[in-house]
């Protein structure tokens, strides 16, 4: 494992999943075991695990707690018994399409008849973990080779081994660079109103001694207006065909505060969140959550009585915003004709 390559959100441990709480970090360290598919799916709509390929190595894994619970209760129809469950682990968020992804592969071995279905199954999600963690490493060498030495770095919410199998999207290209090239400063931008940024990006970055500057939600523009920003780095949960990308809330204004600094912006996501599916941005559906999220922290009100909220979780960032997008495939930095489809051979 690389020196600077240290944390885990997902531990499989042959009859359950063990979870890393997201929700309690940096203050506490607890794992959540789960042992059955609705454990998983609500862990996954709590955010207990989050990140787009995080969401669906533990949905995979998920398939196969609901396969061992279908065996044991209607081995004849497993199949059948295992429908309820598996509706649920898809219905757990919208947006990212890592879920859709993983729940649609661990499907077609449900479909290949297998003799022995758990043993099937558990292989296939333990691949889709192996092959997710071997795909950040790739896109970590690849987007590197762009960051010049030195460079100044910022990034948005945390892509990191927190959000993935383990390396990160867009914290595994910040990794690469800083253990191959060295980079003058790394910024993350606290990201309201779960603090991804501050929770746990900067914990991560501290966990494997990468040194990290915490910026409060509004100050990224500023640092760009003052020449201390080359690239913004951000991770995806779901690219279009034609290039437009959704993730966390804040990235579009990112792009667009990139754009009048003349700053570089890269989108990292495995070829797993490309969805072919939607041709645009205007396809991709935005997950909102509880105006509590907004109106409330730590379970006290934080937000005047009366007051109302609007919580989006996603924004689209135009295609033409983007510099670069790099996939374990390969790099997109031309949007126009095939585009990211180039990446399929099709």
């Amino acid at each position: 494992m690389p020196r600077n390559d240290t944390v885990r959100a997902l531990d499989w441990q042959g009859d359950h999943l063990r979870l890393l709480d997201q929700r309690r970090l940096p203050v506490e360290t607890t794992w959540l075991d789960c042992r059955t598919a609705p454990e998983t799916a609500d862990a996954i709509r709590d955010m207990v695990v989050r990140g787009a390929p995080a969401i669906g190595i533990a949905a995979a894994y998920g398939v196969v707690l609901a396969a061992r619970s279908a065996l044991r209760r209607q081995p004849e129809d497993w199949r059948g018994a295992m429908a309820n469950d598996l509706t649920r682990l898809r219905t757990a968020r919208p947006t990212a399409v890592n879920l859709f992804w993983a729940l649609d592969r661990m499907q077609r071995m449900i479909d290949s008849d297998p003799t022995d279905p758990l043993q099937v199954l558990e292989a296939e999600a333990v691949a889709i973990h192996q092959e997710d963690l071997a795909a950040n490493r790739r896109m970590g060498h690849l987007g590197a080779q762009l960051i010049p030495a030195g460079a100044r770095v910022l990034t948005h919410c945390n892509t990191g081994s927190l959000a993935t199998g383990g390396y990160g999207t867009a914290l595994g290209v910040i990794r690469s660079a800083w253990a191959g090239k060295g980079l003058a400063a790394v910024y993350a931008d606290e990201t309201r109103p779960w603090l991804q940024g501050a929770r746990l990006t900067a914990w991560e970055l501290v966990a494997d001694a990468i040194p990290v500057k915490l910026i409060a939600e509004g100050a990224a523009p500023l640092l760009m207006q003052r020449g201390e920003v080359d690239w913004v780095i951000v991770g995806a949960d779901r690219v279009a065909a034609n290039g437009d990308t959704a993730n966390k809330i804040g990235t579009y204004a990112l792009a667009l505060a990139c754009k009048a600094h003349g700053v570089k912006f890269m989108v990292v996501a495995p070829s797993s969140t490309i969805d072919l599916d939607c041709l645009s941005g205007e396809d991709i559906p935005i997950e909102e959550r509880p105006a509590e999220e907004l109106l409330y922290m730590n379970g006290r009100r934080v937000a005047a009585e009366g007051a109302g909220a609007w919580n989006p979780v996603f924004d689209i960032t135009p295609a033409e915003l983007i510099d670069v997008l790099v996939t374990e495939r390969g790099v997109v930095s031309d949007f126009v004709g095939k585009g990211v489809s180039a990446l399929f051979d099709i």
